[in-house]
């Protein structure tokens, strides 16, 4: 573990955003946290030159990997203007610049997202197995996990060791055939993430753009539930192929679901298929099916708007335990019943990434 003299000394080194004044005593510096040999910097800059002070947050991040006793570092930018501020002291008001259309990342055929409405859907084991399902139907697959505040890849995938990082760039972990990252490997399993929405979108692209993912068919991104500045995020920053709906089949989960399609719909992000997750309950003793969250809500939705429906995976105690012991059940049990749910949805998603030519990266404006 650096000392803080020996960090600042480090990024002593670095220009502030005024590109002359070194970044210490810029007053720009957000927070700065170390735990464990990891160190995370936040530097408060006008949102409206996020993309030209990047250089500047590469440097310190680089500065600071080379700091004796730093094993690991991210640095984010973060948007400290005032609201209704002009982007620089004595600007007038200008038309919001023209966004930037998102960029491939590299070595990556497809990226999908596998978001929810709300949380407590199932959700991030979902796309746990559904990333294992396409490794083990042939793919190369990588899993981004960017549910900052509640990662579960970790504990999904059984992994505990921490990523290395060769040449600036993080090297995933993998488990079962896939390549795995997330926060969550970065920090430690029971530490808070304290983050103010900036800091939250500038680490996820770290986490996509930063990491050495190699050559993937697919990479799966576990979305954290909702409708906000991840989703943007990622819509923004790379050409989604499409994303996947997961919704339990009660009324109240569908409702959100509903919301969830019409945002990808908004940001012209095709919605590959519904999933409908804890579709019903069968008594391991006497074999009896209860419906515990109704039954067929998702396939109806999906066949209102359109979009297809990718299949009903039970609620079962099988897939709990593989899910909380580290071993998806599609690698657990891989000829199971529940496993061939998953397969069967993976190569429904397979078909159609395969069907499609890539699609140009979204422009989004958001008004």
């Amino acid at each position: 573990m650096a000392d803080d003299s020996a960090i600042m000394k480090a990024l002593a080194g670095v220009a502030g955003p005024d590109g002359k004044t070194p970044l210490p005593q810029s007053g720009a510096i957000g927070g700065l946290t170390q735990r464990d040999g990891k160190v995370y910097l936040s530097i408060a800059v006008d949102p409206a030159r996020a993309a030209e002070l990047e250089p500047m947050r590469a440097a310190a991040e680089k500065a600071l990997r080379a700091t004796p006793g730093v094993a690991q570092a991210l640095v984010t930018l973060t948007a400290e203007r005032a609201p209704g501020a002009p982007a620089q002291p004595g600007a007038k008001a200008a038309h919001a610049p023209r966004p930037r259309a998102p960029e491939s990342v590299a070595g990556v055929k497809n990226i999908v997202a596998v978001a929810s409405g709300k949380g407590g859907v199932g959700k991030s084991t979902l796309a746990a197995n559904l990333a294992v399902a396409m490794a083990a139907e042939g793919w190369r697959v990588g899993l981004l996990d960017a549910d900052v505040f509640g990662p579960s890849a970790p504990r999904l995938f059984g992994l505990k060791e921490k990523p290395k990082v060769d040449r600036s760039f993080i090297v995933p972990l993998e488990a079962f055939g896939v390549k795995v990252i997330s926060i969550g490997l970065l920090i430690e399993e029971e530490a808070p993430v304290v983050w103010r929405g900036p800091m939250v979108m500038s680490a996820i692209t770290q986490l996509l753009r930063e990491v050495a993912w190699g050559e993937l068919e697919c990479l799966v991104v576990d979305m954290p539930p909702g409708t906000g500045d991840v989703q943007l995020t990622m819509a923004q920053s790379a050409p989604l192929a499409g994303a996947i709906i997961v919704s339990t089949p009660q009324d109240l989960a569908l409702i959100d679901a509903r919301r969830g399609v019409a945002m990808f719909d908004k940001v012209k992000i095709p919605v590959l298929g519904i999933v409908e997750n804890m579709s019903y309950f069968v008594c391991p003793k006497c074999g009896t099916r209860s419906d515990i969250f109704a039954h067929g809500g998702a396939r109806h939705e999906a066949e209102k708007r359109g979009v297809p429906f990718l299949g009903e995976v039970p609620l079962d105690m099988a897939i709990r335990e593989t899910s909380d012991g580290g071993k998806p059940i599609v690698a657990a049990q891989p000829e199971g019943p529940h496993a061939e749910s998953y397969r069967a949805i993976a190569r429904s998603v397979i078909a159609q990434l395969e069907g499609k030519p890539q699609r140009a990266a979204p422009r989004i404006v958001i008004g």
